[in-house]
C-alpha cells in the first residue's frame, strides 16, 4: 500500500511511472523526495506543480545532508510561489526576501503559543482519539502559523504539549487497528468514514458535504487570484483582465454545471452537481446551469426539461439557466479573431483523417490567412457539405491530439436557432470561452478533462480574453451499472428496460422512479468525498445512504405479498375493530393512523408451516404467534386445504396474553385490503463490470440478471395508503420500503421496492 501511495505521489510530482519505480529502489532517495513533497505541500498549502516537482527531485537527489532539506525546501517552495504570485511585476529584493523569511527570527515562546492554539482547536477530537489523532495535522497547522519555524522544534513541542494533555500511552493506544477486508467492510463501518474505494484510497468523510467544500477554499485560489494556480498560464494582459474581471464579479465565486442536452443524468452527474453547487453555496458564491448545446442532432427537449428536474430534485436552484447558443455570435466573432491572428484556419481533411493522436499536420496549415477567412465565412453560409470542411485550432494538446476542431458545418436545425446557424463550435472552442463570458472563477470538472487544459487557456489567453482555472476531480462510478447513454438506448431496444426512467438503471430519473430521496443521493456524494481519483462504489453503499434517510421519513404500513387467508373463529366483536399503528414506532409523537382487523385476515404465506424445520419460530402446530400491533396472540385449529393438497386458509382462535408470556415471533398481517401491483428490484447485471471483456466475454447485454424484476399483481396492502401519492414512500414492515410509481391510477396502486429493510449479505 505504501509502495503504491508513494508511487502515485512520485508521478504526481511530474516523474515518468518508469522514474517513479526506479526512485523507489532506492530507500534513501525515496525517504528524501517523500519528505521534500510533504514539506512543499504545506508550505504551499496545495498541490505541487510538475516544475516545483522537478526542482525537489534535484534536490532530494543532490544533497547529501538530509538534515538541511526540510529548511531549503521551505525556501524553494516559498520562492517558487512569490514568483508565480507577481507573473509581471519586477522583482522587489526587499519584500522577495522578507516572503522568504530573510532575517525572520521564531521565537520558543511564539512557537509555544501557536502548538497551543492548534491544539486547543482540536481539543475534543484529541481526547477521544487520543494517540490514534493524526498528529501531522497539529504540525502542519502550527507550520502554517509559524512559515518559517524551525520543524523539529515545533514536533517536540506538539509532543510535548499532548502528552501534558493525554499523559503517557496507555494499553489501548498501542494496540494495531485490525485491518478489515473490503469486501468484508461493513455498514456501519463505512457509516463512520472509512470508506474505502477501489483504487485502495481511504476516503474517510465524516464531514458534511458543504464542510468538505468550504474546506476545498483553502486548496482553491481565491477569485481573481487565478495566477497563483499551478500550471496557470500568464500574459502581459492577465492582471489587467483579472482586475476587471474582479470588478464584476465583487470577488463572488461562480461554478456552472454544463450538461450535454443529449441524455439523462445518472448517478456520476449527482457528484458533478453537488460538487458545482454546493461549492459554489458553501462559500456565497453562484452557480449557472448552461446547457452545452452545440450539437443539434443529439438534442431532444425531454432531455432539457430532465435536466431541470433532476438539479431541483437534489435541492439546488441555478443562478440563472444559460445555453452556449445564448453566445453563437460572440464565438463566432471569436473565431475569426483566431483566423485573424494565424492562430485558427479551414482543414479539408476528412473525420477519419483526423482521428487518433499521432495524425500528420494537416496540408492546408499554413494557408493563407485571407484565405480561411473567405472559407470560413463560405462554410458559415453553406457552401460547403457536412464534412467537407472544418475550423481548426493551431495548437498540440497534453494527449497529443494536434490542431482540435473549433468548428464543423451541420444542417441539422438547431432546438433554440432554428436554420439561422450550418455551422456549430466544438466542446474545445465553446467550453472555456463561455466559462469566460460568464466570469467562472472556477471550471470545475471531471479527470478526463485533464488532457484539454492546456487548450482551455491557450484559447483564452491567445484571444486576450478572462481566463478562468479549470479544476479537475475524480468520476463517481458504480459496479453492476452501466450509465452510458448509447448503452442505456441498446438496453431500451432490447427490451431488458423500459426506458431511461427504469428503476433497475443508475440514472437519477430512475433513482427517483425507485423511491431514492434526494438527500440519500446528497449524502452519498458526501461520504465518497471530494476526490480527485476516479472512485467505483458498490451499489449497497449507497442503499444504505437510503435507509438512513427513509428510516426516519418513510411511515410504516403493512403489505402482504404471497397471502394466505386466515379467519379467526372466536373474533372478540360482532363487527371490525379500528386498531391505532404508529407511523414510525420509534417515535409516536410523529402521529399513528387506523386500520381495520376483522374475523378474516391475511398472512405472508411464508410466515405459516405445517411442518416447521427446527429454528421455525412462526405459526405452526402448537406454536402461536402475536399479530402486529393488535395486542392479540393466534393459535392454529384448523388447516384447509384445497383438492390438489395446497392449503387454502386457517382457521385459528385468538387472545390476549398471559401475564408474562411472550410469543416467539409477531407477524404482520393485513385485513380488508387493497389489491395492489408491487414491483420487487433486483441488480439489472449479474457481475461487477458487465462492460469489462475480461469479466463479461459476450457485452453487458449477455450479462443480464433474469431475476432483476419480479411483479407481484395481487399485492394486499392495508387501507391506510388508500389516498398515496406518486413518489410516496412507505416502510412495508418487515418487507422494506417502497414507493408509489408513477403508473398507479386510481383505485390501482403500484409500488416500487425501493430497498429492503437490511442489506442481503451477499450483496458486498
Amino acid at each position: 500500500m505504501a509502495a503504491l501511495d508513494s508511487l502515485s505521489l512520485f508521478t504526481g510530482l511530474g516523474l515518468s511511472e518508469q522514474k517513479a519505480r526506479e526512485t523507489l529502489k532506492n530507500t534513501a532517495l525515496s525517504a528524501q523526495l517523500r519528505e521534500a513533497a510533504t514539506q512543499a505541500q504545506q508550505t504551499l498549502g496545495s498541490t505541487i506543480d510538475k516544475a516545483t516537482g522537478t526542482l525537489l527531485y534535484g534536490l532530494a537527489s543532490r544533497l547529501r545532508d538530509s538534515r538541511r532539506l526540510s529548511f531549503l525546501v521551505s525556501y524553494i517552495a516559498t520562492a517558487l510561489e512569490y514568483v508565480r504570485s507577481h507573473p509581471l511585476d519586477p522583482i522587489d529584493t526587499v519584500d522577495f526576501e522578507q516572503e522568504c523569511g530573510v532575517g525572520v527570527m521564531v521565537t520558543p515562546e511564539q512557537i509555544e503559543e501557536a502548538v497551543e492554539a492548534t491544539i486547543n482547536r482540536h481539543r475534543p477530537q484529541l481526547l477521544v482519539k487520543r494517540y490514534r489523532f493524526n498528529m501531522g495535522l497539529l504540525m502542519g497547522e502550527a507550520r502554517t502559523v509559524l512559515k518559517w519555524a524551525d520543524g523539529k522544534m515545533i514536533k517536540n513541542e506538539v509532543d510535548m504539549q499532548v502528552l501534558h494533555l493525554l499523559g503517557p500511552k496507555m494499553e489501548a493506544d498501542l494496540e494495531k487497528k485490525p485491518k478489515v477486508a473490503k469486501a468484508q467492510l461493513e455498514e456501519t463501518d463505512w457509516r463512520t468514514a472509512k470508506d474505502v474505494i477501489e483504487n485502495g484510497e481511504a476516503a474517510g468523510q465524516s464531514l458534511s458535504l458543504m464542510e468538505q467544500l468550504r474546506g476545498e477554499a483553502l486548496k482553491f485560489h481565491k477569485p481573481g487570484e487565478n495566477y497563483k494556480t499551478p500550471g496557470y498560464v500568464t500574459t502581459p494582459h492577465t492582471m489587467d483582465l483579472l482586475k476587471q474581471h474582479l470588478e464584476i464579479t465583487g470577488g463572488q465565486v461562480r461554478t456552472r454545471f454544463p450538461p450535454e442536452p443529449n441524455g439523462i443524468l445518472h448517478i456520476g452527474h449527482a457528484k458533478a452537481i453537488n460538487f458545482n453547487f454546493g461549492y459554489a453555496k458553501a462559500n456565497n458564491g453562484i452557480c449557472f446551469l448552461r446547457f452545452d448545446d452545440t450539437n443539434p442532432e443529439k438534442e431532444e427537449a425531454k432531455f432539457f426539461t430532465a435536466i431541470c428536474d433532476m438539479v431541483a430534485w437534489l435541492g439546488y436552484t441555478p443562478y440563472k439557466v444559460t445555453y452556449a447558443s445564448d453566445y453563437f455570435d460572440q464565438l463566432y466573432v471569436w473565431a475569426v479573431e483566431l483566423i485573424h491572428r494565424g492562430k485558427a484556419y479551414v482543414c479539408h481533411q476528412r473525420g477519419e483523417e483526423l482521428k487518433g493522436h499521432n495524425s500528420l499536420p494537416s496540408p492546408w496549415r499554413d494557408r493563407p490567412m485571407e484565405e480561411s477567412l473567405l472559407l470560413f465565412e463560405a462554410m458559415r453560409k453553406g457552401k460547403f457539405s457536412e464534412g467537407e470542411a472544418t475550423l481548426r485550432m493551431k495548437l498540440v494538446m497534453e494527449d497529443g491530439k494536434m490542431d482540435p476542431v473549433a468548428y464543423r458545418v451541420k444542417y441539422t436545425p438547431h432546438h433554440r436557432t432554428g436554420d439561422r446557424w450550418c455551422i456549430y463550435p466544438t466542446y474545445d472552442y465553446t467550453h472555456c470561452l463561455c466559462d469566460s463570458i460568464e466570469h467562472i472563477t472556477h471550471s470545475l470538472c471531471t479527470k478526463e478533462f485533464q488532457a484539454r487544459r492546456s487548450s482551455y487557456f491557450w484559447l483564452c489567453n491567445v484571444l486576450d480574453v478572462y481566463c478562468p482555472v479549470q479544476w479537475e476531480y475524480g468520476r463517481l462510478n458504480l459496479h453492476y451499472a452501466v450509465v452510458s447513454k448509447r448503452k442505456i438506448l441498446q438496453l431500451v431496444a432490447a427490451g431488458a428496460v423500459r426506458d431511461w426512467d427504469d428503476p433497475r438503471l443508475f440514472t437519477l430519473t430512475a433513482l427517483r422512479r425507485r423511491g431514492f430521496p434526494p438527500e440519500a443521493v446528497n449524502n452519498f456524494c458526501a461520504r465518497v468525498g471530494v476526490t480527485v481519483a476516479q472512485t467505483t462504489m458498490e451499489p449497497h453503499l449507497l442503499e444504505a445512504c437510503v435507509r438512513d434517510v427513509l428510516n426516519d421519513t418513510a411511515p410504516r404500513a403493512m403489505a402482504v405479498l404471497e397471502s394466505l387467508r386466515v379467519i379467526i373463529t372466536n373474533f372478540p366483536d360482532a363487527k371490525s375493530l379500528d386498531i391505532q399503528v404508529p407511523n414510525f414506532p420509534a417515535d409516536e409523537t410523529k402521529g399513528s393512523h387506523t386500520v381495520p382487523f376483522a374475523p378474516t385476515v391475511f398472512i405472508e404465506r411464508t410466515d405459516f408451516k405445517e411442518e416447521p424445520e427446527p429454528g421455525f419460530k412462526r405459526l405452526a402446530w402448537g406454536q402461536p404467534v402475536g399479530l402486529r400491533h393488535t395486542g392479540y396472540i393466534i393459535e392454529l385449529q384448523r388447516v384447509v386445504k384445497g383438492p390438489s393438497g395446497c392449503v387454502e386458509s386457517l382457521e385459528v382462535t385468538c387472545r390476549h396474553p398471559d401475564a408474562g408470556e411472550k410469543p416467539k415471533a409477531f407477524i404482520h398481517w393485513v385485513s380488508q385490503p387493497l389489491i395492489c401491483e408491487i414491483r420487487l428490484y433486483e441488480r439489472l447485471f449479474q457481475h461487477k463490470n458487465p462492460e469489462d471483456p475480461a469479466e463479461v466475454p459476450g457485452g453487458f447485454l449477455s450479462d443480464l440478471n433474469p431475476a432483476s424484476l419480479q411483479v407481484v399483481e395481487t399485492a394486499l396492502v392495508d387501507c391506510s395508503v388508500i389516498l398515496a401519492k406518486p413518489f410516496d414512500k412507505f416502510q412495508f414492515e418487515r418487507l422494506g420500503y417502497f414507493s408509489v410509481d408513477p403508473d398507479s391510477r386510481q383505485g390501482q396502486l403500484v409500488f416500487n421496492r425501493t430497498v429492503t429493510l437490511k442489506e442481503d449479505p451477499g450483496k458486498v
